[in-house]
């Protein structure tokens, strides 16, 4: 677990200053979010937040490579994979930044999130087969592989992407979800008596690192939005991360959970569920929005102001609150998912009622007064 410490270090160290420099190139390219009537910001804001955070992913892979533990022997091709989802993530990271500099229109997003789903796939980091306890293997079908990996990749990014309302609340979701991963790729791992060292593992503490090393610059009032080229690199590290865990695990080695108790298939199947447990916010609102948008005849992917950040705002929370009680429920999602997965017993579950008990009464109990949809706090001073 140190290493991986040194690794979500490095990212972060690496990204915290590497923003300093992606605001400057923003400025200079007029690569600016301009204030709109559905944006929360007041004055405009520089972009390239996700080109910063690509450059704390990229330095966190070249330090693990020269980690004793990680590096030795490379087991499982590490870092193999690990480079593959780096490369895919760097193309639909410059399908971002084209975004944040000329406005691309959603199909050729979509179609640039397709291709690095699909060179995902070229280089075999897809679904693969899924060990079942007491039963043997699975293995999926090339082209049912392939469409899953290409709908969960899609789904991920998107998710992240409408997300992305309020200063800090992506990176912080991400950053949440991320960490939950790791920690069961570790004792899963651990538990299990398998090599430590995991692609999704090693990505997954990148991935927290950069997120982490990215919120001071852009947590509220930020000084840089991540952008398209952020908010699309994160959802697809996460979701390749899951990516990566299936078929790591040989059917015989799922014997049993972290109380002794016999596998069940939730940690088989997590690796499908870790995007839709983690991100099950972003997704209800993908969801949400979808079924809102085409009721009042607008295509899904028509911008509006009634995402859930934003209603948040409407029954009274301050702007940082309402992102702290969504990274709440994110991290009881996330977190809840991975503790059930790997343990039993009426603590674990006691622990998780109370944790969603504070988190319902923070939600609702907290705001007093119904507050205007821009706090008075965001008007600027004359």
């Amino acid at each position: 677990m140190r290493e991986y410490l040194v690794v979500f270090l490095v990212a972060g160290s690496v990204t915290y200053l590497l923003t300093v420099i992606a605001r400057e190139i923003a400025l200079r390219t007029g690569a600016v979010a301009q204030v709109r009537d559905r944006d929360m910001h007041v004055i405009p804001i520089p972009y390239f937040g996700g080109v910063a955070m690509l450059g704390g992913l990229v330095a966190a892979y070249l330090v693990a490579r020269h980690l004793p533990f990680l590096s030795a022997k490379d087991p499982g091709n590490v870092f193999r994979d690990a480079g593959v989802v780096l490369a895919a993530g760097a193309l639909i990271c410059a399908i971002g930044v084209l975004d944040d500099l000329l406005e691309l229109d959603a199909l050729t997003k979509l179609g640039g999130q397709v291709v690095a789903a699909g060179l995902l796939i070229l280089f075999g980091v897809t679904y693969r087969f899924f060990p079942l306890p007491g039963i043997g293997q699975f293995a999926l079908p090339a082209d049912l592989a392939s469409l899953m990996t290409v709908v969960t990749v899609v789904a991920t990014v998107n998710a992240v992407n409408f997300v992305d309302g309020l200063d800090g609340l992506a990176s912080g979701v991400v950053g949440i979800g991320a960490s939950a991963f790791l920690l069961f790729c570790y004792q899963l791992s651990y538990l299990n008596g398998q090599v430590l060292a995991s692609t999704a593992a090693l990505l997954c503490a990148a991935l927290a690192g950069a997120c982490a090393g990215f919120l001071p610059h852009n947590f509220h009032p930020a000084r840089l939005f991540m952008g398209d080229s952020g908010s699309m690199l994160l959802g697809f590290v996460l979701a390749a991360s899951a990516l990566t865990l299936t078929g790591q695990f040989p059917a015989t080695a799922l014997t049993q959970g972290g109380d002794g108790a016999e596998a069940s298939l939730l940690p088989v199947l997590l690796p499908i569920l870790l995007p839709l447990s983690i991100l099950i916010v972003p997704f209800a609102d993908l969801v949400l929005a979808v079924i809102r948008r085409t009721r009042r005849g607008q295509m899904f992917y028509h911008p509006d102001k009634q995402h859930l950040h934003h209603r948040m705002l409407e029954i009274g929370h301050s702007h940082r609150r309402a992102v702290m009680i969504i990274w709440l429920w994110a991290a009881l999602v996330g977190y809840g998912m991975v503790l059930a997965s790997l343990y039993s017993g009426p603590i674990v579950f006691a622990l998780l009622a109370v944790w969603f008990v504070v988190t319902v009464f923070l939600t609702f109990a907290v705001p007093r007064v119904h507050l205007p949809h821009r706090p008075e706090s965001e008007v600027p001073q004359t």
